[in-house]
């Protein structure tokens, strides 16, 4: 279609969303030289996302809508079958119907082993087109489910609306990319941007055919530092990148820039030490001595006040049910030495942060500072029962007595709460979610040498509520 053509079919577009839904079975007459309405089709596909329009399953054209989605979402308990047969797809295109078996398996398990010996050891990944498949087995679905949890609560929130512009950085094979297209509802309009420099972007491209018809993805083939926003976005994700990246703080600064004024950018890390630290490093560098206001799941409470602790915290939702290609990847197995559960991925454990511009916080709440201690003054009430409030930053961490990480953002040192006896009173601690704020009530504060940090003893004689 000619510039001219394709000038008339945006007039006309124009024209009609004011008036009623856009026909290219009807707006085809209008243009110059009467061109196939499948070819005006594929010509408001492409304008669509400038238009601010979403095709309808009648092949129509409407405006979008500029309200907050609304989603139906409770957990992950499978990878969508579709999203696997994708991807077992590739693999057979790549090492044909026996991939998991022979040569070809024993080369993705062998790769498998060596990405995550190398992620452990803090090098850095070279990917190739195999190691790529490989990295798509094992880590596509729990990307995918993590993805969900964390932009299922903002879309909760109001935070995403319908028409999303999107920037994922180090969008790697594509799991948050399918799970943020899958929560998305058919009328939603998603102008999706991936930075990925890596042969994951092989993969990346070929899963993204799948999403809906008002997703509109473009793949820039570049490092994160190179590229330079166009625009603004609504939406800025990190998910699983910033640790691979020499100045995450400095990155991310330069993107919160590139963020419309009522967007959020996610940082998502997986749950161990490091990383999880890291990720909390960065949300305070642009937090305490930047352009940020950290919307949650970590907490500031006091004003004026910064926690300064490690950081380590962590969510934890339920495994799903094991992929078929990693169920397959597994069985085929043939070393009596190799477990073939190191193969398989299912677990659900990660940590994250939503940074957004000056505004409401996820908990909009200040203590009363006659009636509630500050945790940054806890070395003053050692051996002291005291009340205080805090978030609840972790599920469970031992196996004994239930010990759960609580801050209330002013803290320079870890504190712990742990429950050496529950009662009807003080069961809001354990039922609590993760993020929940909570109200402590003659709670015993102890310093524990062995691990630096505030112990609050939870007893018979302590009451914990659950604030709205």
């Amino acid at each position: 279609m000619s510039a001219d053509q394709r000038e008339q079919v945006r007039a006309n577009a124009k024209y009609l969303r004011e008036v009623r839904p856009i026909d290219p079975e009807e707006i085809f007459e209008y243009v110059d030289g009467r061109p196939h309405p499948a070819v005006v089709r594929e010509t408001l596909r492409d304008e669509a996302p400038d238009l601010g329009l979403v095709e309808r399953a009648d092949g129509t054209f409407v405006p979008v809508a500029d309200d907050p989605i609304a989603v139906e979402f409770d957990d992950v308990s499978a990878f969508p079958d579709e999203h696997a047969r994708d991807l077992e797809n590739l693999l057979v295109e790549a090492y044909g119907p026996g991939w998991p078996d022979g040569e070809s398996g024993d080369g993705l398990r062998d790769r498998i082993r060596r990405f995550k010996e190398s992620y452990f050891a803090g090098q850095t990944v070279e990917y190739d087109r195999d190691t790529a498949l490989a990295y798509a087995i094992y880590h596509l679905a729990d990307y995918y489910a993590v993805a969900q949890y964390v932009l299922a609560d903002l879309a909760r929130d109001g935070l995403l609306s319908h028409h999303l512009r999107v920037l994922d950085v180090g969008a790697g094979v594509g799991g948050p990319a399918l799970g943020l297209a899958d929560l998305l509802p058919d009328d939603a309009l998603c102008e999706y941007h991936a930075i990925e420099p890596s042969a994951a972007t092989e993969i990346l491209d070929s899963l993204l055919e799948a999403t809906g018809r008002n997703v509109h993805p473009t793949i820039h083939r570049t490092t994160a530092e190179d590229f330079e926003p166009e625009g603004e976005y609504d939406l800025i994700l990190f998910a699983n990148s910033l640790s691979e990246l020499d100045d995450p703080a400095g990155v991310a600064r330069r993107y919160f820039d590139a963020l419309a004024p009522a967007g959020s950018l996610v940082g998502i890390a997986p749950a161990d030490r490091e990383t999880s630290i890291g990720l909390r490093q960065v949300e305070r560098t642009l937090c305490d001595s930047g352009p940020a206001t950290c919307y949650g799941p970590a907490v500031r409470l006091w004003p004026g006040h910064a926690p300064t602790d490690r950081g380590w915290s962590f969510d934890v939702k339920p495994d799903f049910a094991v992929p078929g290609f990693q169920q397959r990847l597994a069985e085929a197995v043939e070393d009596p030495d190799d477990d073939p559960e190191a193969f398989v991925n299912v677990d659900v454990q990660f940590s994250h942060t939503v940074l957004r511009r000056e505004g409401p916080r996820r908990t909009e709440f200040t203590p009363n500072p006659d009636r509630t201690a500050k945790m940054a003054e806890s070395e003053e009430h050692v051996s002291n029962r005291v009340d205080l409030v805090a978030a609840k930053l972790s599920h469970s961490l031992s196996e004994g007595n239930p010990l759960f990480k609580v801050s209330d953002g002013s803290e320079s040192a870890d504190h712990y709460a742990v429950v050496t006896r529950e009662t009807g009173l003080n069961r809001a601690l354990t039922t609590a979610g993760y993020g929940d704020l909570l109200a402590f009530e003659n709670v015993l504060v102890l310093w524990n040498d062995d691990e630096d940090a505030y112990n609050l003893v939870v007893d018979d004689e302590t009451i914990v509520d659950r604030l709205a």
